[in-house]
């Protein structure tokens, strides 16, 4: 039959792939409709509905609804970054993130915005995009009411508020809420480090003038 000549196994033996190869989703689930292959990861997917988390970080005290979850978790802990970009040796903790981090080289943006046509590399940006349009600010600023599209953006908020400043200049000292303010700050060093040369140079020439 066809099922027996896709996975080249006889009958009885491709029985157990039947489902795969006809995209067979027989395990619903009753909350959201979704389907599944197995009833194994029907059981994983309930978790979310649920809120049960079954695995601890022995660590940390965080839980996981999965056990492959918890295993990425974990290299948080022990630094381990088994995924390797071949193109300019990032190492990453997950499959996930070095999938993303390899469209910057390549340029791919398989993920676009019906609204305007933009296009990102993943699926979390495109939703964050999603809420410029939406107007939707889900992330709420406990101490002052305001509202963000991101909660990256709200973190930097907080910072305002509780005076936090994690990004400091090795050069003279300060600190900063952002990266962003730390790298236009280096500038200055930068900018002063070449006009004391410049002037150096100048007074050189100048005494050999005289």
């Amino acid at each position: 039959n066809i099922i027996t000549r896709i996975c080249g196994f006889h009958d009885y033996l491709c029985f157990a792939f039947q489902k795969t190869h006809a995209d067979e989703k027989p395990c619903l689930c009753n909350v959201c409709g979704s389907r599944f292959t197995n009833s194994s990861t029907l059981k994983v997917h309930m978790r979310k509905h649920t809120g049960e988390k079954p695995y601890l970080c022995n660590t940390c005290g965080t839980r996981f609804s999965d056990r492959s979850a918890l295993t990425v978790h974990m290299r948080k802990h022990t630094g381990e970054k088994p995924y390797l970009c071949n193109t300019c040796g990032t190492r990453f903790t997950h499959l996930n993130a070095l999938k993303v981090h390899s469209r910057k080289h390549t340029g791919e943006k398989p993920y676009l915005c019906n609204t305007c046509g933009t296009r990102f590399r993943n699926s979390s940006t495109l939703k964050a995009h999603m809420r410029t349009h939406t107007g939707e600010k889900p992330y709420l600023c406990n101490m002052c009411g305001s509202r963000f599209t991101q909660s990256s953006t709200l973190t930097v908020h907080m910072r305002t508020h509780t005076g936090e400043k994690p990004y400091l200049c090795n050069t003279c000292g300060t600190r900063f809420i952002t990266n962003n303010d730390l790298t236009v700050h280096m500038r200055t060093h930068t900018d002063e480090s070449i006009n004391e040369k410049v002037n150096v140079l100048f007074l050189r020439r100048k005494e050999k003038i005289l």
